[in-house]
């Protein structure tokens, strides 16, 4: 199944966008399900159908789904509530009935992740076309399942049969019944759920549009995307240049925006330009009249080759791409087997490939957009040649 990411600046119409990109791609025969996790139901106003906790069809190949997170909030609690019965007892705390629920925040962003993993799942679509936050708030969910599973694997390692061994010993030295069994197993069943949203956003299938308004503050909010998204190794599409002011509706105080328009689109090589519609789009006419672009039926993945160059200059070259980066920006942490990448405002651990593990860093440099890290074999740890 194909995967599109949309996302941009907030108030960009990156909505208006998914809905079009949906709406175009159905038309094309494929079958398509388009996601949104916002509050309002600004994707059925923009498909002019509405939208709510349950899939409903949009036009012929077209489903559109806006996920509750109250409802999946208020189940999650329930449920943990009843696997902590025993311990929430001990505690004296009182159970909170179902009605009294609302969603923390962030819960619309886990909602999303947990309909993204069904979706993909269920292998009923040809396209998934996803309404992501504006782009700060973006990057952090494409970056959730990663580090929660780091976070779960430190704090509750996945040993579960030391654990059951030592349950009953640890039950008497206290006093007092151990979760352990059922912590361990929540844990499990977090990881699962986790690790295969991590397969849809790393699958070969899987990339992102970015959408913006030209001019200054756009510009600002694409460098940084592209960065957030080329550190999490995710494909980005042409940039989608929304609302572009057509040359014959140039006049009096428009002029000035236009030309500012004009500047930022010469500098954003290779970005589409949408029309500006003199109105919000709604309905089928208006989003075909944005003429996005058509959904091309693979993914660029992008890739971070590791160059082998021992013969010439006794290292090996990890290349990884960061359009954007600034040498002041970066910072390299060598921990264990993981590299710790920072850049800009963005942080990634990354885990070494194989070969990379046995070698210590020889130093880094950062060139046309692309970060080249140095590795030296370790002679106690590379395999001797004849």
């Amino acid at each position: 199944m194909r995967t599109l990411l949309i996302t941009g600046p907030g108030g960009s119409g990156r909505t208006t966008v998914a809905a079009a990109t949906a709406l175009g791609a159905a038309r094309a025969g494929l079958r398509t399900l388009v996601l949104s996790a916002d509050r309002t139901d600004t994707l059925g106003a923009a498909l002019g159908t509405a939208t709510g906790a349950v899939p409903v069809q949009a036009g012929p190949d077209l489903t559109a789904w806006r996920p509750d997170a109250t409802a999946g909030f208020r189940d999650d609690l329930t449920s943990f509530q009843g696997r902590a019965a025993t311990v929430l007892d001990l505690l004296g705390a009182a159970r909170l009935d179902p009605e009294e629920v609302t969603p923390l925040p962030g819960a619309e962003e886990l909602t999303l992740l947990r309909a993204l993993r069904d979706a993909a799942l269920t292998g009923t679509h040809d396209l998934l076309v996803v309404d992501l936050p504006p782009a700060p708030q973006a990057l952090a969910l494409l970056a959730l399942p990663e580090e929660l599973r780091r976070y779960l694997r430190r704090l509750l390692p996945p040993e579960r049969q030391a654990a059951r061994a030592l349950r009953p010993v640890l039950g008497r030295l206290a006093g007092v019944p151990m979760p352990a069994e059922w912590l361990y197993e929540t844990a499990a069943r977090w990881d699962g759920e986790l690790a295969a949203v991590e397969a849809v956003l790393a699958d070969r299938g899987t990339s992102v549009r970015l959408v913006a308004e030209p001019g200054p503050a756009g510009a600002d909010a694409v460098r940084d995307a592209r960065l957030g998204l080329a550190l999490r190794g995710l494909p980005v599409e042409p940039l989608l240049a929304n609302r572009v002011l057509p040359e014959d509706a140039v006049t009096g105080v428009l002029a000035g925006l236009h030309a500012q328009q004009q500047k930022t689109l010469g500098e954003w090589t290779g970005a589409r330009p949408l029309a500006h519609l003199g109105r919000d789009p709604r309905g089928d006419d208006d989003l075909t009249a944005l003429a996005v672009p058509a959904v091309d039926p693979a993914a660029s993945p992008v890739e971070w080759p590791v160059e082998d160059r021992i013969g010439a200059d006794g290292v090996l070259v990890w290349h990884l791409p960061l359009p954007g980066a600034v040498r002041e920006g970066l910072d390299l942490v060598r921990r264990g087997d993981e590299l710790v990448v920072t850049a800009g405002p963005f942080r990634r651990i990354v885990p070494l490939p194989s070969a990379l593990r046995r070698c210590t860093v020889a130093g880094a440099a950062l060139r046309d957009g692309e970060l080249r890290v140095r590795f030296a074999p370790d002679p106690a740890l590379w395999p001797r040649t004849r």
